[in-house]
């Protein structure tokens, strides 16, 4: 495994400035999203927010992504690209943004119901919502990777869901990402041991049905390879001695969202 850069006490709190940014535009994204608006009236809404900031949106033109942020309704496990589709009373979305501010990204994501979701996708959002919760309280100097996942993956099958495993969060500092990766699966006890100073994103995929996923022809867009929905959320974190903190922890509950 590569090795993993620590922070200086200088690049996090540069990272908590980005990171609050993202946490700021998810934040206005729940306040706008309603049935019948597009993907693509989300992702000018984040472009123009993150410019207004004096930032830049992370995603575009990253290895060749269209646009400023990913949308991924029901089905679409991640990267799902903006466009003409339009939300409908019962779906679910994850919206994934990531801010650029002075050289440095902050990364986080959210599902939101859109209108009354069904009872699966009420289910998958909550597990996926609690699996980060889970796995974050797992971050603190000494600990191993193999903690998170392992607190993922236990609560998320034993509530009857999957973890996808064809993707994993991420290092992240002045590159979008680095190492390490963090799986959403695995062995408490295993894998690298975690340091002050190491930033990383949790983000666990939680599918109602089976963890494989296909990618579409657009060579971005993952989706459950066997229809079923699939929900995530995801933070950036910063391993401390005493624990961890959430760069990208929000100043009020989202809407759509959270307290249903």
């Amino acid at each position: 495994m590569a090795s993993v850069e620590l922070k200086s006490q200088k690049e996090i709190d540069q990272l908590r400035v980005a990171c609050q940014m993202a946490a700021d535009t998810l934040l206005r994204v729940g306040d706008l999203l309603r049935a019948g608006m597009t993907t693509d009236e989300i992702d000018r809404f984040v472009h123009e927010d993150t410019v207004r900031r004096g930032a830049r949106p992370a995603p575009l033109n990253y290895h060749g992504f269209p646009k400023s942020v990913c949308t991924s309704i029901n089905e679409v496990v991640c990267h799902g690209i903006p466009g003409p589709r339009r939300l409908a009373d019962g779906d679910i979305v994850n919206v994934d943004v990531t801010t650029v501010a002075q050289g440095f990204h902050g990364d986080t994501s959210a599902t939101f119901y859109i209108g009354k979701p069904s009872a699966k996708a009420r289910h998958v959002t909550e597990v996926a919502r609690k699996s980060l919760d889970l796995a974050i309280a797992e971050v603190r100097e000494g600990a191993r990777l193999g903690d998170i996942g392992a607190a993922i993956q236990g609560y998320a099958e034993g509530n009857g869901c999957s973890v996808v495993r064809a993707f994993v969060g991420h290092g992240i500092g002045r590159r979008f990402h680095e190492p390490p990766q963090v799986a959403h699966y695995g062995v408490r006890g295993a894998g690298l041991r975690l340091k002050a100073g190491m930033v990383f994103t949790i983000e666990p995929m939680i599918n109602v049905g089976d963890y494989e996923v296909d990618v579409l022809d657009d060579g971005w867009t993952a989706v459950t390879r066997d229809g079923s929905l699939s929900a995530q959320f995801e933070h950036t974190i910063v391993v401390t001695r005493d624990g961890c903190e959430v760069l990208t922890a929000r100043e009020r509950p989202l809407a759509l969202s959270e307290g249903l």
